[in-house]
């Protein structure tokens, strides 16, 4: 029969080094300021990794959910790690983190899905700890995006920052934290030309060609990715509430992917969410990816926005085009 998964800890790592707006403009030089950076996408500060890496990011921020349970890597069953930016291409860098909690007895692997991927590693994690295959798996959403970006593009290295999410996923004998009540994953592999990085993969490996075309950073379409996100998160926020039995008026908090402060304002818009309820974190983070989600979340629990009861959703969209949703009953 099946279990419930509930989400039990949560932490969160973002490395020292806060870089503001006017980095771009007046450090770099690039043609743009203040206003046009806030007003386009609502960023002022991101976290930049320095001597971090991914591994190491995420290696902190699930330890800090661990020690909020009162866990040690010898209890987790498995690791996920949800990444677009490995330390390296293989082996999995879930794998370190493993090492550095101490959680050789238990599985470890990768996934990427852009900034969808933390909610399809929670969704997979869901379906393991329902089915019995697992008791207890951390899912980290962990990225370096400072390694993709072009500093010569305003358009897109503005955007994004460094930084790591972790949550912990168990069966538990008497509910504890948010019970995860539902994932809902989609994909649209047409959306690739809109959002990618175009070489480095196995299709356009590296080589002078491709260093020199600069092909090794984020391409995106601002205007068509705009789009679609609005579209996609407010269509699956609705399913996942409709197959549930819910509405929108009962969601307490909206923790939606944060790729910029207009996109998070039209799905509220649009969903008819007030403000009050929609979780903001691109101004002090930007968009951290697979991290966006389960850092928001874990500062909205601190600052104690989560209460008994409480119906919180999230929601994500990102390359791919991936997107997803995740209802959780606390």
């Amino acid at each position: 029969m099946p279990r419930d998964a509930y989400l039990t800890s949560t932490g969160r790592f973002h490395p020292p080094t806060v870089v503001p707006n006017s980095h771009f403009y007046e450090t770099l030089g690039l043609e743009t300021d203040e206003e046009w950076i806030r007003s386009r996408t609502g960023v002022v500060t991101r976290h930049f990794a320095g001597d971090e890496t991914t591994g190491s990011m995420g290696l902190k921020a699930a330890q800090q959910a661990l020690d909020k349970a009162g866990l040690e890597g010898s209890d987790l069953d498995g690791i996920i790690l949800a990444s677009v930016t490995p330390d390296l291409i293989f082996p999995a860098t879930s794998g370190r983190i493993q090492t550095g909690l101490g959680a050789e007895a238990g599985w470890a692997y990768d996934t990427a899905a852009a900034c969808s991927g933390y909610v399809y590693a929670l969704g997979q994690a869901t379906a393991m700890v329902r089915s019995g295959m697992a008791d207890r798996v951390m899912v980290v959403g962990s990225e370096t995006m400072t390694a993709l970006l072009d500093f010569r593009d305003r358009t897109t290295c503005v955007l994004f920052g460094d930084g790591a999410g972790a949550t912990l996923i168990e069966a538990c004998e008497e509910p504890r934290g948010g019970r995860v009540v539902d994932v809902i994953m989609r994909t649209d592999g047409n959306g690739e030309r809109h959002l990618k990085q175009p070489a480095g993969g196995s299709e356009l490996p590296p080589s002078h060609e491709t260093v020199d075309q600069r092909l090794h950073y984020v391409k995106q379409e601002g205007r068509t990715v705009f789009k679609h996100a609005v579209t996609r998160i407010c269509e699956v926020v609705t399913q996942v509430l409709e197959r549930n039995g819910s509405t929108n008026d009962d969601i307490a908090l909206f923790v939606p992917h944060q790729a910029n402060i207009r996109i998070v304002e039209a799905c509220g818009r649009r969903l008819k969410i007030p403000p009050e309820k929609l979780v903001v974190t691109v101004d002090r983070w930007a968009n951290t990816t697979a991290a966006t989600i389960p850092t928001s979340l874990d500062l909205a629990l601190e600052e104690g926005r989560v209460k008994p009861g409480d119906k919180v959703v999230m929601a994500t969209f990102g390359a791919g085009f991936t997107w997803g949703a995740a209802l959780l009953q606390y």
